[in-house]
């Protein structure tokens, strides 16, 4: 039989209550003959039948209290065609763990065919008329009817997988809406993995549907993965060592001595490092590896063979670019000969490329300033409020600025376009003429600064001050900035403004020889091309890192505004995501769909004008597990539903385990509410019939 919905059993109580009150509520006749002794008899009689019938409802009531809140801390279920408590179909969720951890092996053999055999062996205890719903890790969902022995099929591992705990969420949402049975139960099965049993988001079990744990595994596995690879270099040059950094990441519970990293550039290994790895720590590897050629270069980072060798290898790019773009803008009375000049050498072979336009000031509002990587704005006189907020859109979008002072009457321009790149202010109104006694010098250099790495290779880091003439006098603001090189009265001689993703020089003096001897220093020719080379860098020395199957937006800056970009993964697939042109660079959203590790280029036409690498899920690396009974309690916890644990899928019912279904523990406990509101009310009543005895 099919019980009634709780929503009925509420209805009915509702209903009947105040009618039993209202039948057992007798009235006096509106006229008595008190002088009657049978009228004394008949009211004895009707006051003790009365009396007798209250007490009889107020037991009534008191019972079906009680035996309703026994009812609810019995948690009784609501089963289809099978009452109470057993029986019925059933609409049960299949959650297997398919990540790349279950690639691991033990004694039993390997964990994906340990829970292909177990999902096997549970779906074969179903009844033909129960429905399964097969989920896995990586979020893909199959139903089938009356074919129990064929529900696990074909499981593959893979990268894209989510946390246990909202698959087991996302199971019980399906249950909730496309299960045809009242009684439903969510099973995982998988090995606990720590890092990956929850999201960092809570989210509660739709239903209270009740979830059972079937654990594979347990054994201990050893794993070095690698969690990132930083470019530390923030100048990267052909034929120059770049220095890379790699976070390597012991998760298992031994320390592991003379551990060798290795790294690869372009398939050809460059650098190796060796480490002492303590147990469940991570250490810094360092690298110094020297790229052959121009462009974008895809790099790896590779380790030992280990348990888990899908996360042996680490990938990241690195951009030598082709040459660097300046743009020259000279004031009437600007000394450029000295930039260009300097901008026009090759040094180290050409190892260093520069190419340079150079305009009048006059031509900047027409000029296309995106197509250049730094601007050196050389004594402008005139500069409109359109053309200085151009020239800090162009910062904030990843530019650089070099910009050196000039005539009186350039002045307020260098100050208004320096406080809208955040920057401070000048101390005077014109140039400071040093002479005498008020003659400066260079007094602190930052050789920390990536300006100077690799400047002094023999280690003396002495750089020589050129004799300053005139200067003008520069006073710092904000955090924003740092002073590369300070003079001995205090003033900055080369300051460095940083604004969204580019930055700014300002230089103290010009690129004239009469306000310095520096344009005919050694010194001069170096800070230049190591100027330019710094601010066009802006964060382009190294790629995207992209995490498999997670959806990512992606600027892309050099891209033609009319031509669609495509993506290119490793093994050669092709695709073109959704994209958009906003201020210069082309951004595009990025779906779950890079599902292979390893460097995808980005590519304008035939040309690539940008690399990614995408790697595995730094979690996924983490071996150690949870005890089943600790998992069970902490997805208990977090789901907010009964976590049980199951030792066994072979023998017995698969069901027989607790409650499950529809329970009806709150229908229980209202119903006892009403009963004992009945009581009250019936209570009231009576005192008021009798007077308050």
């Amino acid at each position: 039989m099919t019980l009634l919905s709780p929503l009925a059993l509420i209805g009915l109580m509702a209903a009947v209550i105040p009618l039993v009150i209202h039948l057992f509520n007798f009235r006096r006749p509106k006229r008595v003959d008190y002088s009657s002794l049978a009228f004394l008899h008949d009211l004895r009689r009707t006051t003790l039948q009365r009396v007798r019938i209250q007490r009889w409802l107020l037991l009534a009531l008191r019972t079906m209290a009680l035996a309703f809140l026994v009812a609810g801390f019995a948690r009784p279920a609501l089963y289809n065609g099978a009452g109470w408590l057993g029986g019925g179909s059933w609409s049960v969720a299949l959650v297997l763990d398919n990540s790349l951890s279950m690639t691991l092996r033990d004694e039993r053999g390997a964990y994906l065919d340990q829970i292909r055999d177990k999902g096997a062996d549970l779906a074969a205890m179903l009844d033909p008329a129960d429905e399964v719903f097969v989920a896995t890790l990586a979020g893909d969902y199959r139903e089938r009817r009356g074919v129990a022995s064929e529900l696990p099929g074909r499981l593959e591992p893979t990268a894209l997988t989510r946390t246990v705990s909202s698959a087991l969420v996302q199971a019980g949402e399906l249950l909730m809406s496309a299960a045809s049975h009242p009684n439903r139960r969510v099973y995982y099965l998988g090995d606990l993995q720590r890092s990956t049993l929850l999201d960092t988001v809570s989210h509660l079990m739709p239903g209270s549907i009740p979830v059972e744990l079937v654990h594979v595994g347990g054994a201990e596995h050893r794993n070095v993965s690698v969690t990132r690879t930083e470019v530390s270099s923030r100048i990267v040059e052909a034929g120059q060592p770049v220095r890379i950094e790699a976070r390597i990441l012991n998760s298992g519970s031994g320390a592991l001595p003379g551990y060798v990293a290795s790294l690869y550039i372009e398939g050809e290994r460059v650098a190796q490092a060796t480490l002492d790895l303590p147990a469940n720590q991570e250490v810094a590897a360092r690298f110094s590896a020297t790229p052959r050629k121009r462009g974008w270069l895809a790099g790896t980072v590779r380790l030992e063979e280990d348990a888990l060798p899908d996360d042996n290898a680490h990938h990241f790019t690195l951009h030598v670019p082709q040459s660097r773009n300046v743009l020259i803008v000279r004031g009437t009375a600007a000394e450029t000969q000295y930039v260009e000049a300097a901008l026009a050498s090759r040094l180290d072979r050409g190892r260093l490329a520069v190419d340079y336009d150079a305009i009048a000031a006059s031509r900047l509002a027409a000029t296309p300033i995106a197509n250049y990587d730094v601007i050196a704005l050389l004594a402008p006189e005139t500069l409109s409020s359109g053309e200085r907020l151009a020239l800090v859109r162009f910062v904030e979008a990843g530019g650089g600025l070099l910009l050196f002072p000039g005539s009186t009457a350039g002045q307020q321009e260098i100050e208004a376009l320096l406080q809208l790149l955040g920057g401070g202010h000048l101390a005077s109104d014109g140039a400071t003429q040093l002479e005498g006694d008020a003659l400066v010098a260079f007094e602190e250099v930052d050789l920390e600064h990536p300006l100077f790495e690799g400047v002094f290779a023999d280690g003396t880091g002495l750089v020589e001050s050129p004799a300053l003439y005139k200067l003008l006098a520069y006073v710092p603001k904000s955090g924003t900035e740092a002073t590369i090189v300070r003079l001995s009265n205090g003033l900055p001689f080369l300051q460095e403004i940083r604004k969204g993703q580019g930055a700014a020089f300002f230089f103290a003096v010009a690129p004239d020889l009469r306000w310095s001897d520096l344009p005919v220093r050694g010194l001069f020719v170096p800070l230049m091309y190591r100027s330019v080379y710094y601010l066009s860098a802006h964060g382009n020395v190294q790629g995207e890192r992209l995490i498999v199957g997670n959806p990512a937006s992606v600027q892309v800056a050099g891209s033609l505004p009319d031509t669609r970009l495509h993506i290119l993964s490793p093994g050669g697939a092709e695709a073109t995501p959704q994209q958009r042109n906003l201020f210069g660079v082309t951004v595009m959203d990025i779906d779950a769909s890079l599902a292979v590790p390893g460097a995808y280029e980005i590519k304008s036409g035939e040309r690539v004008v940008q690399r990614l690498a995408v790697n595995l899920d730094p979690r996924e690396s983490d071996l150690r597990t949870y005890a089943p009974q600790e998992a069970a309690r902490i997805l208990g916890d977090a789901l907010q539903t009964r976590v049980d644990v199951r030792e066994s899928a072979i023998g017995g019912s698969m069901l027989e385990a607790g409650p499950s279904g529809a329970e009806l523990w709150k229908a229980c406990l209202l119903l006892a509410l009403m009963c004992l509101m009945g009581e009250v009310l019936v209570t009231a009543r009576w005192r008021r019939t009798t007077g308050g005895r």
